[in-house]
């Protein structure tokens, strides 16, 4: 199963926010380079960020849920 990058951060805390809120809706989300970033200040900005994923499959419902939850907060 392929997975895709559907949001990217450099805050833990807001990947996990995300994730949880993906999972909520039942997309199967998980966080991706978590554990590094915490291990080493900066890391997640060398690495490009804290990843969060689903499946191919949805990641165009993903996108929606987190573009209409970043509408919502404006």
């Amino acid at each position: 199963m392929d997975r895709v990058t559907v949001f990217t951060a450099f805050n833990p805390v807001q990947a996990q926010i995300v994730s949880a809120r993906l999972q909520t809706a039942g997309l199967d989300a998980t966080v991706e380079g978590e554990a590094a970033a915490l291990s080493m200040e900066g890391y997640s900005l060398a690495t490009g960020g804290i990843r969060v994923q689903v499946p191919s499959a949805q990641e165009d419902e993903a996108r929606r849920l987190i573009e209409s939850d970043e509408e919502n907060e404006s």
